[in-house]
C-alpha cells in the first residue's frame, strides 16, 4: 500500500511540477509579448487585451497547482517555536493534530469549491475577453485543495513527511523521494 501511495505521489508531483512550470513559462512569455507590443506597436495593444485576463487565470492555476507540492516539500509557512522543545511523542501528536486539521480543512474547502464550480458552470458565464467558460477558473481550487488533502493524508499515514524525512534532492528533477 505504501509503495502504491509513493508511486501515486510521485506521478502527481511530476504532473504538478511540469504543469506549474509550463503555466509559469506561459505567463512570462505572454506578458513579455504584451510589453513588446505595447512598446513597439501600441496601435495593436487592444488586439491583445485578452492577455491580461489569461495571465490572471494562469496565476490562479499556478498557485493551486503548486500548493500541494509546497506542502510535500515542507515549504509552507510554519511556526516552530514549540517544535524543538517537545519530545518525540508530543511532537508526533502535535504533527497529527496539525495534519488532521489540515486534512479536514482541505477536504471541506475542496467540497465547497466543487459546489461553487458546479453553480458557476450552471450559470453559463463566459469570460469577457477570452471567451472561455468562467467555471474553468473555479476548478483550480478543487484541484489545489484535493492535492493538499492527499498530501496531508500522506503525512498522517507516515508515507511522506518533509518535517521528519527531508525530500531527496533528485525529486525536483523527476526522481522519486524514496
Amino acid at each position: 500500500m505504501r509503495r502504491v501511495l509513493h508511486r501515486i505521489a510521485d506521478a502527481l508531483g511530476l504532473v504538478e511540477r511540469h504543469a506549474a512550470a509550463g503555466v509559469l513559462l506561459g505567463m512570462t512569455a505572454l506578458y513579455a509579448f504584451n510589453v513588446l507590443v505595447r512598446a513597439l506597436a501600441p496601435g495593436y495593444a487592444s488586439v491583445f487585451a485578452w492577455i491580461d485576463e489569461a495571465v490572471r487565470y494562469m496565476l490562479i492555476w499556478l498557485v493551486f497547482l503548486a500548493t500541494g507540492l509546497a506542502l510535500e516539500l515542507g515549504r509552507h509557512v510554519s511556526v516552530d517555536i514549540i517544535r524543538g522543545r517537545l519530545g518525540a511523542g508530543p511532537e508526533r501528536a502535535l504533527f497529527a493534530v496539525i495534519d488532521l486539521v489540515g486534512l479536514a480543512f482541505s477536504v471541506g474547502a475542496a467540497l465547497i469549491a466543487i459546489e461553487l464550480t458546479l453553480f458557476v458552470r450552471a450559470t453559463g458565464q463566459i469570460s469577457p475577453t477570452l471567451g472561455v467558460p468562467v467555471y474553468v477558473l473555479y476548478v483550480a481550487p478543487v484541484v489545489g485543495f484535493a492535492s493538499l488533502a492527499f498530501r496531508f493524508l500522506l503525512r498522517l499515514m507516515s508515507v511522506r513527511d518533509a518535517r521528519r524525512w527531508p525530500v531527496a534532492p533528485g525529486w525536483l528533477e523527476g526522481g522519486g523521494t524514496s
